[in-house]
């Protein structure tokens, strides 16, 4: 009967959420405090029944409950415990489970952590987040119900997708969807602030770090999915602008142009109008993202449905939230606080300037992936956009944004003149550029993505370290904040280099190798040894012996594998990687070739482990400046 129990739990938590919503939006607007207040015990009361009905979900999973549709077909008696666990949101109507329930949760921090809230602003916001909680709800439960039965059950589930079967999987879904749910706070808060009608824009000065901790989440979650996706595809690389992948992207850009928008709005009162749009602008972008995954008009291996009854829920829950917000924008704008124009040379200038940028940036990430879509149902014929496109459009947007991140820093709180950031900057700028052309040729020769990201990287480091002791000299009290973007920023440095050096200097070789013979590489010999069987807990693996050695002296042993899962009979590949500060050696095991041969591919990687590493120090610095903006909060 748990099951069954999680289904009549979800069907309250979607009826609470309803009562949610509606209690808080009418108390509002009425200035009924009554109903404000069963409005929010309404939404931690909705939490606490999604999570019972997502730990129903869980214990069917754990049970081997085949009797539930979702369990026998993502599940089977030979997967391991932890995977028949995180199988829970493996699938389609489990990764929506999820979605809900972490909505939930944000909804009920926000509920605890707003003491100091006007009464009707937190409850609109809430009020807007249990109208999106019960619209998912709803969506789950007649479109992707996780609780259906068959009858009589199968003696064993079709298993777990073996891609899935992966510790990456398990915590890349979690960080991923704090990060898309994430920014429905701040969306809550612009809706609130229009249908209240208000000219204050004290809504930036609360939503800015809800932002800032939904990005850091978003930020760790594409991380994890990146690395997962280049140690096990088994192909090398870190980023293959997968139609899934960019639908996460997109957020982020946008969601970077918001964060950089509010703080101008909170500490200013300027680009009111525009962090707004961008609120809706990025929530409507997880939104969108949402749609491409599980509307089945992409294949993928990330998406997940295959359903056109769910797509057409999600459009038109898509028109109605983002057409919706839209038109109040378009009504309220007027009547939103108007800054006076900036001058030419301001903070207010440069951070336009990147915003715009960053939507142009998105804008051509979102065509490049829906084009192909649209020519398709338009039945024009079939196309494939790929890396050529968007790194041709893609990367020319984001070298001005760059060169912003440091001029940013030197006008952060006081608008300078373009002669006094010149001269303040000239030597950053030059050092830049002989850094540039310097680091590449020292490490072998001159390439121009290698010479443009170290020139970059120094540029926003030389600047972000000189803004910082400015910053220090003239807001001591404020500290932490700057010291938290700052790390973002030197985050986003690392990792530019990192992407640099790999586009410039990654080498492959894609060999037959029979035992006894070896390949050199980056300075390296693998001597290949053979392969040998071995039983997994739910596959059997063939595993190669490649012995890495330098100068005659054994390295390191590589033991890239080929599975062979048993219920499902899918093939994957394990790659086998020696991880370095200054690059990775990557050998994967292909298939078996005449007279005891194997097709081995071997990769050179340089510095390629510093994109996470930024991408790491970016989140750290976006959380590091989310609870400084909570403690100066609370203490104001």
């Amino acid at each position: 009967m748990i099951p069954e129990l999680g289904h009549v739990a979800l069907i309250l938590a979607m009826q609470l959420a309803l009562v949610q919503s509606l209690l808080c939006l009418a108390g509002a607007a009425r200035n009924r405090e009554g109903w404000m207040c069963m409005g929010k015990r309404a939404a931690n009361a909705q939490m606490l029944l999604v999570l019972a009905s997502f730990a129903a979900l869980a214990w069917a999973y754990y049970a081997n409950d085949f009797s539930v549709l979702n369990v026998a077909e993502h599940s089977s008696r030979q997967l391991p415990m932890p995977y028949r666990l995180t199988a829970t949101w493996g699938s389609h109507e489990g990764s929506m489970m999820l979605w809900i329930l972490i909505l939930s949760g944000w909804t009920v921090a926000l509920n605890f952590s707003t003491g100091q809230l006007p009464a009707a602003l937190q409850a609109r916001v809430v009020g807007v987040m249990g109208g999106v909680s019960a619209a998912l709800l709803a969506f789950v439960l007649f479109t992707s119900n996780p609780f259906l039965r068959i009858d009589p059950p199968p003696p064993d589930g079709m298993d777990l997708n073996p891609l899935l079967q992966d510790p990456g999987m398990i915590i890349h879904p979690p960080l991923l969807y704090m990060g898309y749910v994430g920014f429905i706070v701040a969306f809550a808060f612009a809706v609130a602030t229009m249908l209240g009608n208000t000219a204050s824009n004290d809504w930036a000065r609360w939503a800015r770090p809800w932002t800032q901790a939904a990005w850091a989440f978003l930020t760790l979650g594409i991380t994890v999915g990146s690395w997962w996706a280049y140690y096990e595809l088994g192909w090398g690389g870190w980023w293959f602008w997968d139609p899934t992948e960019n639908a996460s992207l997109l957020p982020w850009l946008a969601g970077t142009a918001l964060m950089h928008a509010l703080a101008l709005t909170e500490k200013r009162g300027s680009l009111h109008l525009w962090s707004v749009f961008l609120a809706i602008t990025a929530f409507s972008l997880c939104l969108v993202g949402t749609f491409l995954v599980r509307s089945g008009v992409l294949s993928s291996v990330h998406a997940f449905a295959q359903d056109p009854a769910r797509g057409l829920f999600i459009l038109l829950f898509l028109i109605l939230v983002i057409g919706g917000a839209l038109l109040l924008f378009a009504l309220r704008a007027s009547r939103l606080v108007r800054a006076a124009p900036a001058p030419l040379v301001s903070h207010e200038v440069l951070v336009l300037s990147g915003n715009v940028l960053l939507l142009v940036a998105a804008a051509t990430v979102l065509l490049g992936t829906l084009y192909p879509l649209i020519l398709d149902a338009l039945e024009l014929g079939k196309v494939s956009v790929g890396p050529p496109y968007f790194n041709a459009v893609f990367v020319p947007l984001m070298v001005p944004v760059l060169l912003l991140v440091g001029l940013g820093m030197q006008a952060d709180g006081h608008d300078p003149s373009l002669r006094a950031i010149v001269a303040k900057l000239r030597w950053h700028g030059l050092a830049a550029l002989m850094l540039g052309a310097a680091l590449p040729w020292l490490y072998r020769e001159l390439r121009w993505p290698a010479m443009l990201a170290i020139t970059l990287a120094s540029w926003i480091t030389l600047a972000t370290v000189q803004g910082l002791i400015d910053q220090f000299r003239r807001q001591a009290r404020k500290t932490l904040t700057t010291l938290g973007m700052s790390v973002a920023h030197i985050g986003l440095a690392i990792s530019v280099v990192g992407i640099g050096f790999v586009s410039s200097y990654a080498s492959e070789q894609d060999l037959a190798m029979r035992p006894g013979d070896t390949a050199s590489l980056a300075g390296y010999t693998l001597t290949f040894h053979g392969v040998t069987e071995l039983p997994g807990p739910n596959f059997s693996a063939v595993v190669a012996d490649l012995s890495l050695s330098q100068g005659g002296k054994i390295m390191d042993r590589l033991s890239p594998e080929k599975r062979v899962y048993h219920v499902s009979r899918k093939q994957m590949s394990e790659s086998a990687i020696r991880y370095g500060i200054g690059g990775d050696l990557y050998a994967a095991l292909g298939e078996p070739l005449q007279n005891g041969a194997w097709s081995v591919r071997l990769y050179h990687k340089p510095l390629v482990i510093w994109i996470w590493l930024g991408a790491l120090v970016m989140g750290l610095g976006a959380a590091i400046s989310a609870i400084a903006r909570r403690r100066m909060r609370s203490t104001t």
